[in-house]
């Protein structure tokens, strides 16, 4: 009996928009995917771009692929590791953080509206009251 050894290949990624990565805080005692040590600050880490891209292209195939193929495939072509559970996690907090930026744009929105009607309701009432006669 053959044995058949099952290799998992993605498709290559597609030349498309680049974005521009910037330098960010660190926060934890591990360096993340896509980022190394600034020599000159430790606090500070600094961008890989390609490694950026590569995790961009790697989240558009979860759609197809599960966690632990396309991060055999991120760590293939970035020749730097990164496990399934590190790049669920990575995954998850980007959409959580997302969902609260959209909830906080939603609730900003709302709130400038209100502020605007409860404005147009003063004005209303102080301008009535300044418009009456007194009789008294």
């Amino acid at each position: 009996m053959k044995k058949i050894d099952k290799v998992w290949t993605l498709p290559a990624p597609k030349p498309n928009e680049k974005f521009e990565w910037r330098k960010v805080v660190r926060v934890g005692r591990l360096v993340p995917f896509g980022y190394r040590q600034d020599p000159d600050d430790c606090d500070i880490l600094l961008p890989i771009p390609e490694e950026l891209d590569l995790l961009e292209e790697g989240k558009k195939y979860l759609k197809q692929y599960s966690y632990r193929d396309v991060a055999a495939w991120l760590s293939e072509e970035s020749g730097r590791y990164i496990s399934h559970v590190g790049l669920m996690k990575r995954v998850q907090i980007e959409r959580k953080r997302q969902r609260e930026a959209a909830n906080q744009r939603q609730l900003a929105e709302k709130y400038k509206k209100a502020l605007e009607k409860a404005k147009k309701l003063e004005e209303e009432r102080l301008g009535g009251k300044e418009t009456r006669a007194y009789s008294g």
